[in-house]
């Protein structure tokens, strides 16, 4: 298990036991987090599904090729988001994606950003990578905001390159280089 810990939140890499409380909390955001993420089957929001995609990171995370944890507040140990580290390479790239959701009640108060610079430092520091990227879209712009506070920088626009509920979307790409760091 790996705990990173923040002055608002920490991260914990999710257990199979966690299932339940990830369940709760995808479900009680499904409508909020639709917006920017293609809407899921109702199959998705149960604990076998959740439980199982807690038993794919970890195995990712045995072969260092994901890293995912749960958003926890720290005051009250409460699962209030998830935050991944996804699709890490290595040389020659030596790169990796953040992904991370944030309970709609706990959004604008700093803990999105304070996750996304805890998973910026173990990807740096611990996993040693040379890039971090993070896709956004335009619309977006507490996300955007987030990532700009992280010290992640726009490189450019991907023109329609995921299909969101119905539609191409386009995003932003945003990275972090180590030099940067």
């Amino acid at each position: 298990m790996i705990l990173l810990e923040g002055q608002r939140c920490f991260l914990r890499t999710l257990r199979e036991d966690d299932a339940s409380d990830l369940t709760n909390l995808v479900y009680r955001n499904r409508h909020y987090w639709s917006v920017f993420e293609p809407r899921n089957q109702d199959s998705y929001f149960t604990v076998p599904v959740q439980r199982e995609k807690i038993l794919e990171s970890l195995h990712h995370m045995k072969n260092q090729r994901e890293f995912s944890y749960g958003i926890y507040d720290k005051t009250t140990n409460t699962l209030i988001g998830h935050i991944s580290m996804y699709s890490i390479k290595r040389l020659p790239f030596s790169s990796a994606f953040i992904g991370y959701s944030i309970d709609e009640r706990y959004v604008g108060f700093g803990i999105a950003t304070e996750a996304v610079q805890l998973v910026v430092k173990h990807g740096m520091e611990v996993v040693g990578l040379h890039r971090i990227e993070a896709y956004v879209s335009p619309r977006n712009i507490g996300s955007i905001r987030v990532l700009e506070k992280a010290k992640l920088q726009r490189e450019g626009l991907l023109r329609q390159l995921l299909f969101i509920n119905g539609e191409w979307e386009d995003h932003y790409l945003y990275a972090l280089l180590e030099n940067d760091y």
